[in-house]
């Protein structure tokens, strides 16, 4: 899995404690969390079908 992938999962993991510490507080600073939650999971899916999909360039030129 891709370093950057990574990164954004371990932001996820965060942003997911932080907004439960937030709504638990009972602070709607929480919604803020979630999209973060939101838009680093986009990014770190972006990422492995990346890699996925430069894997499978790299073969098909090896073997075409």
């Amino acid at each position: 899995m891709p370093r950057l992938a990574l990164y954004a999962l371990a932001v996820c993991a965060l942003a997911i404690a932080a907004a439960v510490v937030s709504f638990a507080r009972g602070s709607w600073l929480g919604i803020v969390w979630i999209l973060l939650l939101g838009v680093s999971s986009n990014i770190a899916w972006y990422y492995v079908r990346k890699a996925k999909n430069d894997k499978a360039a790299e073969q098909g030129r090896v073997t075409g």
